[in-house]
């Protein structure tokens, strides 16, 4: 069994920061990718960001340049520091991780940004 846990956030003004983490533990025998998806009031989940296990990352278009995801593999993390945010980053942000062909899912944690 393998547990995916997120942690960071919370309510923040526009403009400001938030840096989430995610933890998986378990039974992992080897992570490949992990990263973010995000899903606000009346949207579609959306793919924020994404991190392999070597290190290449991948971003939505609406984050770019504003968002950085990085990730410790000996601790099996991924983290997503959110700069500059709008209040259109509102979203429950669901952190996941792939292993061994499994996509494995966190509870999710709120980030809102007032204007």
């Amino acid at each position: 069994q393998v547990q995916v846990v997120e942690s960071g956030g919370g309510l923040v003004q526009a403009g400001g920061s938030l840096r989430l983490s995610c933890a998986a533990s378990g039974r992992i025998f080897s992570i490949n990718a992990m990263g973010w998806y995000r899903q606000g009031p009346g949207k579609q989940r959306e793919l924020v960001a994404t991190i392999t296990s070597g290190g290449s990352t991948n971003y939505a278009d609406s984050v770019k340049g504003r968002f950085t995801i990085s990730r410790d593999n000996a601790k099996n993390t991924v983290y997503l520091q959110m700069n500059s945010l709008k209040p259109e980053d509102t979203a429950v942000y669901y952190c996941y991780a792939i292993s061994r062909g499994y996509v494995y899912w966190g509870q999710g944690t709120q980030v809102t940004v007032s204007s």
